[in-house]
């Protein structure tokens, strides 16, 4: 190993100890309040149904974290103890899935109220990521920068913090488990180092249409149920057939 080398590694060695070491128990309690927040929240509970199905968290493992700062650093990043929680803000991560992409203003809602309450801080504008135009049509309607992106991924991104200049943060991001499913197998099949497969790239497109059809289809499904549930209360008789 260099010279050159030795000081990277030490440089990089450094910065991840600031988050390993120093930090990531307050990244913990923070991601962890975050979960429990939402996932008992009143207004995202009714009665025995819940808009919330499911949550994933992490934080970021240290070799992982290793791997990232060395690529940001030779993209010419200039990484330091100063401005390191700024630039590297993915170090805990929440994902609220939910069945019903119309249920997501009820998230959004709820995001929105304990930000206002000033309980949470916003680190940057939520940002809503997709490659389909009837659903970056449908996330105009909220208080979003809407950016249609070329890899079929859909997600919304909330980056939050416990207030505004703590070097805490937990990126928040809201999808559907049909957007999950995309997510996860192109995770698995095309990150972070794209696949040369031309045929894998393209088949990650079909994929993306069929879950993005899949969640279309459950919003209709939803809307069905609710009417007929709105008829049997007010006494009318549906007859299907």
């Amino acid at each position: 190993m260099t010279e050159g080398e030795e000081q990277l590694r030490q440089r990089v060695a450094d910065l991840v100890k600031l988050f390993d070491v120093d930090k990531r128990h307050e990244f913990k309690i923070f991601m962890m309040g975050i979960v429990n927040f939402i996932s008992e929240h009143p207004s995202l509970i009714d009665n025995d149904d819940r808009v919330v199905h499911s949550f994933k968290f992490r934080l970021k493992d240290p070799d992982h974290l290793d791997k990232k700062v060395i690529r940001k650093i030779r993209e010419g990043k200039d990484l330091n103890e100063g401005n390191f929680f700024s630039l590297v803000t993915d170090l805990a991560g929440v994902r609220i899935l939910h069945l019903f992409q119309e249920d997501f203003g009820r998230i959004d809602s709820v995001i929105r109220k304990r930000v206002n309450d000033g309980d949470w801080w916003l680190g940057e504008r939520p940002r809503a990521y997709t490659w389909d135009p009837e659903a970056a049509s449908f996330f105009q309607k909220f208080d979003l920068d809407v950016e249609e992106k070329s890899t079929a991924y859909t997600s919304v991104h909330y980056l939050v913090r416990p207030k505004q200049n703590s070097p805490i943060c937990c990126e928040i991001q809201v999808r559907t488990l049909f957007e999950e499913i995309w997510g996860e197998v192109d995770h698995r099949l095309n990150y972070p180092i794209p696949s040369e497969s031309m045929a894998c790239r393209e088949q990650l497109r079909v994929l993306s249409k069929i879950t993005g059809a899949g969640s279309r289809l459950l919003d209709s499904l939803q809307r069905v149920h609710e009417a007929e549930k709105k008829d049997r209360q007010r006494g009318v008789v549906v007859i299907n057939g």
